[in-house]
This record gives structure tokens, C-alpha cells and sequence, in this order.
């Protein structure tokens, strides 16, 4: 019965199914996809665009990644959850793979990226308890404004947007707010004795991928190590190659002593996230206290292991560094007022919308995806730009003359 009402299914009525039975919670561009490969996905009457959001920096691999997509098969027909109450046999391969991969000591997987947040901060408590000696529920963690790591309570109640905060309340205590890309007042905050980290973004990706001075992490980590305080780098977003290195934090050759990753992890095809640490933090977190009924399932590892060999075999990380220079200097020479600021590093872009004749980002957008071209708005004016790192440089610039003549159209 599905499958033969999915024959006669158009975008129009997938939208009002949507409308109808699913909650309102987003708000997307009317546009119902069916498929995708590589850099293009294709919606339910067969038009095609170029993604230029890439689920969020999911999918850097580009869609639908055959090497990706025959691991997840072939695993899933084998063996597909067992949770963690028993060993299985990809588990430690994946394990022993992802730690070498970034350099830490341990990995605990999760599924998703707030799942991966919320873990760093449980690690992080416990082990300002327990080894750095803070009393018992007064940890503290920095936080900076306009961040974004998630939609949980606790999450949420360090958010700075009012969408998220809302009528969700009572918050979760033990967070201090400062503003980022400021190491003055890091340093001030750092004075209370009762701070056990400092969860920070390398580049704000929601906020419209705001990218900090250089050296900025740098001197964030030699002020938390100086104060004794866990440095913790959310990569969601900024890993995996998106930026132009396999880290964010790589540009200033800053390690984390926690790192959260997710999105790109399983290049979009199964949810995987993972928080790295070295023994002496990730230890203090023993049988029965922290866990997840699919955190590091069979397939998770396969489809994890073959995503992170995609993005070297591939040099996905030296593409996204390359193309991502190109992209901001051709955004950069459209020649309108509608484009106040162009910024971003490797392929994590976003340009800066002054609205003109009534007409403003989202009509932006809209106009884009007339041209073939999908993209997405976020805090009203601003566009991020962040394709599938598998993209060429062919189609890069018949991306930058789509967005060129979306725009100067409203001239």
C-alpha cells in the first residue's frame, strides 16, 4: 500500500503529508527530494540541484557514497545490533581504527552529534570530580554565546537563541556564558577555581559560520591547560575535512582533551558520533554509567570506518582547502550590495544578505533553488554554503554563476 501510494506521490502532497501528520517543527524550502548522488540530489518530478548544505556538513562525502553504501549492506546483512550487553567483532576494529585516526587514547561512541555533546559534558564533570577535585555539583563549564551544540534541555540551557530556549524551562545549572573569538574573557572566567571545562566551536557554524582570529585556539587551550581545565572542541560540524584540514583544530595544531564528532563520521548514511579522549579523562567513566543501546552497533562501525578511509583516499580535506579559496574569491567579485560579507574557511562558507527592493535572504534561496541550486538560510540574513567536499571545480563555478544570477536578479 505504500509503495504503490508513493507511485503517485508529487511534491505538493509530500508537503501536505508533512504539514499534516508531522510536527512543525522546521521549516523548510518547499522542495521534496527523492534521491542523491554526489553533489546533486533530485526532487519527487526528477529536477536536479546542486546541495549546497550537505545535510549540515553530513554528507562531505557527497551522496550516497557507493564505498560508504556497500559497507552499510554488507554489515547489515550479517549482523546489525547486538548492544553493548555483548561484544561483537567490528567493535574494537573501530575502535582501535578512529583512535589512531585522530590520535587519542580512547573513543566513546554515540549516534548523534547532542548525544556526543551531552557526553563530553558527563566526562567532563566526572572527571573534574574525580581527578581534578572540584566539590560535588559545583563544576562549571564555559560555554560561548551564539554557540550551537545541540537541542537537548541541558544543551539548550547555554543557547543564546530564544527559538531554542522558550518556554522550555527550568534550565540546567553549571554553565557560564562569555563571548567567543575573546581570550580576555576566557582568561577572566578561567579565575573560578570551580571550572572544569571549556566547550567551544573552532569556527560557529549556526551563528553563519563566524570564523575566530588566528590563533584564537591556541590561546584558548594554553589558558585551559594553564588553569588545568579540559579543553573540548566541538567538531559536529567543522570535522571530518569540511574546513580544509581533517580537523578544525588542526589549523593551529591544537588538541583537544575532548573531542566531539558526528555528521560527516558516517558521510550521511547512518547516525555515528564519538567523543575522543586520552585514559586519563575518558577512564573515570566505568560499567553502568554512561551508554547507548545503538552506540557502536556493527553497522555504525562498518559505515564509520569506510566513511573516514573515503575522506583520505579521496584527500577530501586538501579538495575542501582548494576549492574553498576559490569559492569565497568568486563570491567575493559578484558585483551587488546584496552581499555585505563573504567569509568561512576550506568549504564551510556563508555570505552576508543587506536585503534590497523588499527582497532578502530566504527569497535569496528561493530564487537559488528555481536555479538549481539548494541552500538554506540561518539567523534571518545570513547563507551557508557548504557543498559535498567530492564536488569539482567545474562544478563549483557553475554553482558560483548560479548564485551570481539568483542574486544580481533582484538588482
Amino acid at each position: 500500500m505504500v509503495t504503490n501510494f508513493k507511485d503517485q506521490l508529487t511534491s505538493k502532497k509530500a508537503i501536505e503529508l508533512e504539514s499534516k501528520y508531522g510536527a512543525h517543527n522546521y521549516h523548510p524550502l518547499p522542495v521534496v527530494l527523492s534521491k542523491g548522488e554526489g553533489v546533486f540530489v533530485w526532487d519527487l518530478e526528477g529536477k536536479r540541484y546542486y546541495d549546497f548544505l550537505s545535510a549540515y556538513s553530513a554528507v562531505n562525502q557527497g551522496h550516497c557514497h557507493p564505498k560508504i553504501v556497500d559497507a552499510m549492506i554488507d554489515q547489515s546483512k550479517k549482523l546489525a545490533l547486538t548492544s553493548r550487553a555483548f561484544h561483537n567483532d567490528v567493535l574494537g576494529i573501530f575502535e582501535k581504527y578512529i583512535t589512531e585516526y585522530f590520535g587519542f587514547d580512547k573513543v566513546l561512541p554515540m549516534n548523534t552529534g547532542a548525544e556526543g555533546v551531552e557526553t563530553a559534558l558527563k566526562l567532563c564533570r566526572k572527571w573534574a570530580y574525580e581527578k581534578k577535585g572540584i566539590a560535588e555539583n559545583k563544576a562549571k563549564i564555559i560555554v560561548c554565546e551564539n554557540n550551537f551544540h545541540g537541542r537537548t534541555t541541558t544543551i539548550i540551557s547555554f543557547s543564546c537563541d530564544p527559538d531554542a530556549t522558550k518556554n522550555y524551562g527550568p534550565y540546567t545549572p553549571g554553565f557560564i556564558k562569555i563571548p567567543y573569538n575573546d581570550t580576555n574573557a576566557l582568561a577572566e572566567a578561567l579565575k573560578d577555581p570551580d571550572i572544569a571545562g571549556f566547550l567551544v566551536e573552532p569556527i560557529q557554524g549556526e551563528a553563519g559560520v563566524f570564523v575566530p582570529d588566528e590563533g584564537y585556539l591556541t590561546k584558548c587551550r594554553d589558558l585551559c591547560k594553564e588553569a588545568g581545565v579540559l579543553f573540548i572542541a566541538d567538531e559536529v560540524q567543522t570535522g571530518i575535512a569540511r574546513t580544509g584540514k581533517i580537523l578544525a583544530c588542526d589549523h593551529e595544531n591544537v588538541k583537544p582533551d575532548i573531542l566531539i564528532l558526528g555528521k560527516a563520521i558516517s558521510g550521511g548514511l547512518y547516525p555515528v558520533s564519538a567523543v575522543l579522549a586520552d585514559d586519563d579523562v575518558m577512564l573515570v567513566i566505568q560499567p553502568g554509567q554512561h551508554g547507548s543501546t545503538f552506540g557502536g552497533n556493527p553497522v555504525a562501525a562498518r559505515v564509520a570506518m569506510a566513511a573516514l578511509d573515503v575522506v583520505k583516499e579521496e584527500k577530501l580535506a586538501e579538495r575542501a582547502e582548494i576549492l574553498g579559496e576559490v569559492l569565497r574569491r568568486e563570491l567575493r567579485d559578484i558585483d551587488t550590495e546584496m552581499i555585505s560579507i563573504v567569509r568561512g574557511k576550506g568549504l564551510l562558507n556563508a555570505i552576508v544578505i543587506t536585503p534590497k527592493n523588499g527582497k532578502d535572504a530566504m527569497d535569496v534561496c528561493l530564487k537559488m533553488a528555481e536555479n538549481g541550486l539548494l541552500a538554506k538560510p540561518t539567523h534571518g540574513d545570513k547563507i551557508r554554503f557548504a557543498p559535498p567536499l567530492v564536488i569539482t571545480e567545474d562544478q563549483l563555478m557553475e554553482c558560483v554563476e548560479i548564485i551570481k544570477k539568483s542574486v544580481l536578479s533582484f538588482e
